[in-house]
């Protein structure tokens, strides 16, 4: 795997990104993220500053680096860890549906047997995502962070931080679970609006 895949695909998925969002979604340090960040900007993959995004010649280099990954890859292995996530992300949409609506309303979340009920829901979901990322992960052993990831938010939840579920602006469980479905898009060669046409996208 090229080194700096990771970084480049997170500036990817995040579209805008901070070094230290970078750092925390990569689960590399601070200083190491900045030193890449300022040699992939001297490439022109990613224009820095206040925010990195990717520059001119990064989404073409990053393209060849995942279709370089997915070469590697056992492409049955990764369609059938994707077929599994499939299911799962039907059940994932219906319950986040769930957290966020309540008989058609906005979710007040004053009913804490209801919540509670839903996040049950979730970690329901979580205990059987977990071995399908296991299987994807030895087919690309990048996608393995994000078991990690999705504990950690799931930890925070049920420690009662319930913006770790869903709020866009952080590695919510909900966000993480996005950009995992994004790199299983990827991985087995298919794009998000084909998908989202079959019904699988989030």
């Amino acid at each position: 795997m090229n080194d700096d895949l990771d970084l480049l695909q997170a500036v990817r998925l995040k579209g805008r990104a901070t070094e230290a969002v970078l750092a925390d979604t990569t689960g590399r340090s601070g200083a190491d993220v900045a030193a890449r960040i300022a040699e992939l900007a001297a490439r022109d993959l990613v224009i820095s500053g206040k925010l990195v995004r990717l520059g001119p010649a990064g989404r073409d280099t990053l393209a060849r680096w995942l279709a370089d990954e997915r070469a590697a890859a056992d492409p049955a292995e990764t369609s059938s860890a994707y077929a599994d996530f499939r299911v799962l992300n039907a059940e994932f949409k219906a319950l986040v549906t769930d957290w966020q609506l309540r008989d058609g309303q906005p979710n007040a979340h004053d009913d804490s047997a209801y919540d509670q009920a839903v996040i049950g829901r979730l970690c329901d979901v979580h205990t059987r995502v977990l071995p399908t990322i296991d299987r994807v992960s030895t087919a690309i052993p990048r996608l393995a962070r994000y078991r990690e990831k999705l504990e950690f938010a799931l930890t925070k939840i049920r420690a009662g931080e319930t913006a770790w579920f869903t709020r866009p602006v952080m590695d919510s469980y909900h966000t993480v679970w996005f950009e995992l479905h994004e790199e299983f898009i990827g991985a087995c060669g298919l794009t998000r609006a084909a998908e989202a046409g079959a019904g699988h996208a989030d």
